[in-house]
């Protein structure tokens, strides 16, 4: 049996794939991409059919962050030229938040910049949650303030939030080259904060900071290790003035190769296409769908997105259907098993119902080894870096914080 198929089977069965069997995934060449695609989409749609979740993002709080990460125009010293303002009011938020809703939205992810939140900010988001809870029946809510503190996962559950969302983003051998004012054990810590609490949990990654295959399989295990209900894969937005301005080093057929493998690792959760789509996809999005289950409508936190009718459009010219308000997300066995990680030992990333927000951030080849039968036939070559497409970063100037409608 070939690489494919086993990772096929594996997949419904929520069996975890070897480390070389991920590794082979992101090794494959490119004319064997739509056999990827193909093998990926029946996990996908065995889990999930052809619903794709809607979730909008809420910028409360734009820049003025004292952290250093390298991918984000929010970060310390920031010269990016994004929006920046102090917290939204209750009000301001839920009239963002519902346009995002009008747009077919299920989800709302209410983000905010800084370290982590002040007691005095979980008061400010347990009144956001409320006023948009009281005005849209129905509505999840998930909210990404950073670093949480004893006891404020439990409060925002108390307040009506449905899910935390805070991100890895790469591996843990290589975080310190992005981040050095907080660590990754910082973030692991959040995230299990979240579950100890009973918010479903959000946890992802950034693609296309420089990281290797390895680094890339490492944190895709390392989430499933921690059980979210929902991963973002992110697709870094090279913004000027960061530090990583100059990393342009996605193709199309790269996200779509690194898609694949993060279903066939994570088969029964919710992915997300997050920041980066428009920018590093660009015409193969419709190909993503058959990959991941959910998506952002619209913005995203500082740079703009693909405008919400177009998403509408693509999700219906791909053959997929927008998925409801009344609709569980994720598979029954998941929202049945009730609080906690889940039991990796029948496979599966985790069982809680939920999504999240995920961050707006958004190598080398190689076939890995092909124990289990290969692919590849051949050790594929070092993907082709892509020509730097800046025409398609454009910071957000409209919704939420500003005097204009927003895209949704």
């Amino acid at each position: 049996m070939d690489l494919l198929n086993t990772l096929v089977d594996k997949g419904l069965r929520r069996e975890l794939p070897t480390r070389e069997e991920a590794l082979a995934v992101l090794a494959t060449s490119d004319d064997e991409l739509l056999d990827v695609v193909t093998a990926a989409g029946k996990v996908r749609r065995h889990w999930f059919g052809r619903r794709v979740k809607l979730n909008y993002l809420v910028n409360l709080k734009s820049g003025l962050c004292p952290e250093d990460c390298s991918y984000c125009s929010q970060r310390l010293g920031s010269s990016t030229g994004i929006l920046k303002y102090t917290w939204l009011k209750p009000e301001q938020a839920s009239e963002a938040a519902a346009a995002g809703l009008a747009g077919g939205a299920k989800r709302v992810c209410l983000v905010a910049s800084g370290r982590g939140p002040t007691d005095r900010d979980v008061d400010r988001v347990a009144g956001t949650i409320k006023a948009i809870k009281e005005q849209n029946e129905g509505v999840e809510v998930c909210a990404c303030l950073g670093l949480l503190s004893d006891g404020q996962a439990e409060r925002l559950r108390e307040a009506g939030a449905d899910a935390y969302n805070h991100n890895l983003n790469t591996s843990e051998s290589t975080y310190g080259d992005i981040t050095t004012t907080h660590t990754y054990a910082d973030r692991v810590d959040t995230v299990n904060k979240a579950h100890a609490a009973g918010l479903s949990a959000c946890s992802g990654l950034i693609a296309g900071m420089g990281e290797s295959d390895e680094d890339l399989v490492d944190v895709v295990y390392s989430l499933r290790e921690l059980d979210p209900d929902s991963v973002p894969v992110n697709f870094l937005i090279p913004v000027e003035g960061t530090p990583l301005a100059k990393e342009w080093n996605l193709t199309p057929q790269r996200c779509l190769r690194i898609l694949a493998m993060v279903r066939f690792v994570c088969p029964d959760v919710e992915v997300r296409i997050a920041g980066g789509r428009e920018v590093h996809l660009r015409t193969m999005q419709p190909l993503a769908l058959h990959l991941a289950n959910s998506i952002f409508l619209g913005d995203y936190l500082t740079t703009e997105g693909q405008a919400g009718k177009a998403d509408l459009e693509m999700i219906a010219d791909a053959g997929f259907e927008v998925e409801g308000a009344g609709e569980v997300t994720l598979p029954e066995h998941r929202v049945t098993a009730g609080g906690g990680c889940g039991s990796h030992e029948t496979g599966g990333c985790g069982s809680h119902e939920g999504g999240g927000c995920g961050s707006e951030a958004a190598e080398s080849a190689g076939c890995g080894s092909h124990a289990g039968g290969g692919v590849c036939g051949t050790a594929a070559s070092a993907p082709a870096v892509s020509e730097p497409r800046t025409d398609l970063v454009a910071v957000r100037r409209r919704g939420a914080g500003t005097d204009l409608a927003p895209n949704a």
